[in-house]
């Protein structure tokens, strides 16, 4: 490149980033709230990224093969939606309503990839640990279907996502894995929300990162040509994940209303720089923008990101023309892939035939249904937290192998001891497509896991969660391994609807072993939200019904065993249901009808005139739950009755805990009689 080109380009490259800080600047300043600080520091990588660097094909966001970009830090959303107008993804009137009612701007970016949004943000650490998992499926499908498609993924990240422990997991894992696809930014810029970082860590974040298994770089993040360099670096490693160190300046361009710099100043942090103690006015006039019309792209940005989007189409159209080659090669594994990311793998499974053992634990029986997985789903990626010998997701490993450095030809990833990263990495496989994410644990540690099913079900993604020992029966290990509260939280998740007027989550708690051939059956044709399996950890006696009638668990409830004229109608989910059916039988006195209820959510989806079948509002209705009672009082109702419990559990065998509890048949047949009674 001649010195005048070189010249001419360098120019370019400040008037783009700096057209980034006045964008971002005023979406804030019109908004009258948000972050631009930040946004503004982060200028100058992100245009180098987005104009040379991340490929993506402007006519197909869909697109398999594009580069992914994820972004940790989500209140930095002025900087992403500032780039992506430039690559004509927003418009200046789209960026005018930053955070107001019906934008596509919202205050932090939700999962849009049609606007070239690949995750929803906001919860620190999360978005990095998504590109992880993104990561780790890419890795998983070119080792099916080569190299040919294989493509980078980018991630930033700011000092409070690097502070946050869920970073920890997720650069153990990233680096153990060798994953040199993942390419990460770290914009350090020293200042946090309330703090500079110097009040909050000393910490080496260069060794951190090494000792982990990561290639680090150290940069200017404002030289533009330091940027490049690294990132054409970052490119071509084989063997680590890269971590590229950007040294930058929080509000970067700022000034004070006479002239004076307003950099580095928490202030600019977490409000618009008039609040902020700068000057809005003077720091546009000072970036080369018009105060009084600042939502504007400098012709030399337009006509730089024109060729950026040329030179992205022809990229594209090159990468496909070698697809379509393949294709033609391997004619089979072309209709593998599209299956692979249509998410059809799972016609391949007859579920009627698979045969389990009557009485058995339901985790027992989810492990017979892994094991037919790994064998017909070939593009099921499962996941523990270093709990799969208990939570039986090793009925799946015993098919297949654990992920290793540079070998993805299984399709089992030992997590270790952290339950929210695999939850963020299940995330993030999910959001790159091609793969069905199933992670497990004990139900007890569902907590650890909170902040990222919750995103699961805001960014409505196929993740199986697997969560086994579901009540105080988990005895002898104590309360902090025996969940009382959990199923009502989960069941409150399972109630919210998402933006589509669905429920957020499917939550299924199966009765016995046939019920959770069912359950799975649904979690896997489930590919629009999360599906929670609440599995036992002891044995549960096989419901009084045949295989074929275990279906009916797809309407979310059902009758399991029925009289006629019922006195009562009891009800329940998961290892209470047998105890209700067991105390039935002792009601001499009373007739009782018994119901399984494995997800209220669905349940409730289902006609009126179905759910007064099962559950005729005439009837008095009693519930029997190893948890809360509130889990079951809107199925019961406020005439009826729930038995659960309102302590924490203890530590002593199963069968001791459920005398002491009142949740023997007998004792739950004398409360069912007390309640009756008192009608």
């Amino acid at each position: 490149m001649s010195t005048e080109m070189l010249s001419s380009r360098i120019e370019a490259d400040v008037k783009a980033a700096d057209n980034i800080r006045i964008l971002s600047a005023a979406m804030v300043e019109s908004a009258k709230s948000g972050h631009p600080g930040g946004a503004m520091g982060g200028a100058d990588f992100i245009h180098i990224l987005y104009s040379e660097f991340l490929k993506s094909d402007p006519t197909d966001p869909h697109w398999i093969n594009r580069d992914r970009f994820f972004l940790d830090p989500g209140h930095m959303s002025p900087m992403l939606y500032s780039v992506l107008s430039l690559n004509g993804y927003f418009s200046m009137e789209e960026l005018k309503n930053f955070r107001q009612w019906g934008s596509p701007t919202p205050g932090h970016p939700e999962v849009d990839v049609i606007r070239g949004i690949e995750n929803t943000s906001g919860p620190l650490g999360q978005g990095h640990a998504m590109a992880v998992g993104a990561a780790i499926a890419e890795r998983f499908l070119c080792q099916r279907f080569g190299e040919w498609m294989s493509h980078k993924v980018y991630t930033y990240i700011s000092d409070g996502g690097i502070q946050e422990e869920v970073s920890q997991g997720a650069g153990r894992i990233a680096g153990f894995l060798g994953l040199s696809n993942l390419i990460m930014f770290y914009d350090a810029n020293e200042i946090q929300l309330s703090t500079t970082v110097e009040e909050v860590t000393s910490e080496d974040t260069k060794a951190k990162y090494e000792a982990w298994g990561w290639k680090v770089l150290v940069i200017d993040g404002h030289d533009t040509d330091a940027i490049r360099q690294a990132l054409k670096e970052a490119n071509q490693e084989t063997e680590k994940p890269i971590l590229i160190i950007g040294n930058t300046v929080m509000g970067k361009g700022a000034v004070s209303g006479d002239g004076a710099s307003y950099e580095k100043k928490t202030s600019t942090h977490g409000q618009p720089l008039s609040k902020a103690g700068a000057s809005f006015e003077k720091t546009v006039e000072g970036l080369g923008g018009d105060p009084q019309n600042p939502f504007v792209v400098f012709p030399e940005v337009v006509a730089l990101y024109l060729q950026v989007k040329d030179s992205n189409l022809r990229y594209a159209q090159s990468k496909k023309e070698q697809q379509q080659e393949w294709a033609v090669q391997h004619p089979e594994l072309a209709e593998k892939l599209e299956d692979f990311f249509s998410l059809n793998t799972a016609t391949k499974v007859d579920f009627k035939t698979i045969e389990q053992v009557e009485g058995v634990a339901t985790r027992a029986a989810s492990a017979k249904v892994l094991s037919v997985f790994a064998q017909k789903v070939e593009n099921m990626i499962v996941a523990s937290a270093d709990l799969s010998n208990s939570d039986k997701t090793d009925g799946f490993l015993k098919h297949t192998t654990a992920f290793k450095k540079g070998d993805f030809s299984g399709a089992f990833l030992h997590a270790g001891v952290s339950e929210l990263t695999m939850a963020c990495l299940a995330n993030g496989m999910a959001l790159h497509g091609g793969v069905i994410p199933v992670v497990g644990t004990f139900f007890v540690f569902s907590d650890y896991m909170k902040p990222a099913y919750r995103l699961s079900a805001l960014m409505e993604l196929p993740v199986k969660y697997v969560w086994t020992h579901d009540a105080f029966r988990v005895g002898e290990d104590g309360p902090t391994h025996q969940p009382v509260e959990h199923e009502a939280q989960i069941r409150l998740m399972e109630k919210l609807q998402n933006h589509k007027g669905e429920n957020s989550m499917l939550a299924l708690r199966p009765a016995d072993a046939e019920e959770t051939t069912v359950a799975w059956e649904m979690a896997i044709n489930n590919i629009h939200t999360p599906t929670a399996l609440i599995l036992s950890r002891q044995n549960i006696p096989a419901l009084p019904i045949e295989k074929e009638e275990a279906a009916k668990a797809k309407m979310g409830g059902y009758i399991v065993k029925d009289v006629s004229s019922p006195d009562v109608v009891l009800v329940g989910s998961g290892s209470e249901v047998s105890t209700l059916v067991a105390a039935s039988s002792i009601l001499k006195d009373y007739k009782a009808r018994v119901v399984s209820v494995p997800s209220e959510g669905l349940f409730r989806r289902q006609t009126a005139a179905y759910q007064e079948s099962v559950l005729p509002m005439s009837i008095p209705r009693f519930g029997l739950t190893a948890g809360l009672p509130v889990t079951l009082l809107e199925l019961v109702g406020t005439n009826g009755k729930v038995v659960g419990l309102n302590h924490f559990g203890y530590s002593a065998p199963a069968e001791v805990l459920d005398d002491k509890f009142g949740f023997t048949p007998e004792k739950v047949a004398s409360q069912i009689r007390e309640f009756l009674g008192d009608k």
